[in-house]
């Protein structure tokens, strides 16, 4: 069958997501286009929605940064990857289409035994959590690690991780039923943050020693509240700031008890830095993928003219782990 020319994407227009024809693109030299049959839907796709976290430069302005699907065509200095391969990718936009370019060095194969659809749900979120948990963090086997949002995508990811890597893990939650889902996954301990301050729940936990690591999504209030719940030589991740970018901190316990405080955004850093991360995965993560012993959590899937309702769910924060737009 003739390749078709034209595609359907979803574009932001005043803030509303509408399907609409787009040229297919055609890849360069070290780029691939992937005929996508599933792509993950992110909070940072809603707030480039929204107008607040546009894409970097050069990056489509079409939302989306993590897909599924075929390999359709390949630039010209590809010849690690065939077309047909089935794979996923992490990108900087451009998910949320019915073809989309990536980096060759960012597309990684399908694990064994797993659907588009759970396939369009790994880039993003394990891409986020191995380079702030593992290599920002350095957390090791034995230490405690904090979730805040324990049933994110990011953060039904990093429990997983967390624990096939010896790790204990404590995550925060809205409800009971949330709370009862994160142990079912294999958490340690599940803080109710409506019902519970969870300051004094990781005091209690932790026989009030604290804990080495902090995944931190929501930041603002969130920040001098995780100093306290914080061990001596304990690391601190910022990775986003649902409760703002401001507050106010006390010097003193960093100083005392030798805290290091760090934070990263993933979407902006260039592809050599994402590879290394890629081979990482491709190592110790893959495998464990393939073998079932993790496997990443989907609540909902919507088709891909469907996409503002997906938005509509990530912004209730109603679900479980991933939502996901089929084509």
């Amino acid at each position: 069958m003739p390749f078709p020319k034209q595609m359907i994407a979803i574009e932001i227009e005043n803030g509303v997501l509408k399907p609409a024809k787009r040229t297919i693109p055609t890849p360069p030299a070290n780029q691939v286009l992937i005929k996508v049959s599933a792509a993950g839907v992110n909070r940072p796709d809603v707030m480039q929605r929204q107008g607040l976290y546009p894409p970097p430069p050069d990056a489509p302005d079409i939302p989306g940064l993590e897909v599924a699907g075929t390999i359709q065509a390949l630039g010209d200095n590809i010849h690690h990857l065939n077309k047909g391969d089935k794979v996923c990718a992490l990108v900087t936009g451009g998910g949320y289409a019915e073809y989309c370019l990536a980096s060759a060095a960012l597309c990684l194969p399908i694990p064994e035994g797993l659907s588009f659809t759970l396939a369009a749900a790994l880039p993003e979120t394990f891409f986020t959590v191995w380079s702030n948990v593992f290599d920002r963090a350095q957390l090791q086997p034995g230490e405690t690690l904090l979730v805040h949002g324990g049933t994110s995508g990011i953060g039904t990811t990093a429990i997983q991780l967390a624990k096939a890597f010896n790790a204990k893990v404590i995550v925060t939650a809205g409800s009971e039923a949330k709370c009862e889902f994160c142990l079912q996954l294999g958490a340690d301990a599940a803080i109710n943050y409506k019902e519970q301050d969870f300051v004094d729940e990781i005091k209690r936990l932790t026989d009030n020693r604290g804990v080495d690591v902090i995944l931190d999504m929501i930041g603002g209030d969130y920040f001098p509240r995780n100093l306290k719940c914080m061990a001596d030589d304990a690391r601190l991740v910022q990775i986003a700031i649902q409760n703002g970018p401001k507050a106010e901190i006390n010097l003193l316990p960093v100083m005392l008890k030798r805290l290091i405080i760090t934070g990263s955004t993933l979407r902006a850093r260039d592809d050599t830095f994402k590879a290394a991360i890629a081979a990482k995965l491709l190592e110790k993560v893959w495998p464990l993928l393939a073998s079932g012993q993790i496997k990443p959590v989907i609540h909902s899937t919507f088709a891909l003219t469907d996409a503002a309702l997906a938005h509509q769910l990530m912004e209730s924060s109603r679900h479980v782990g991933k939502i996901i737009l089929t084509v």
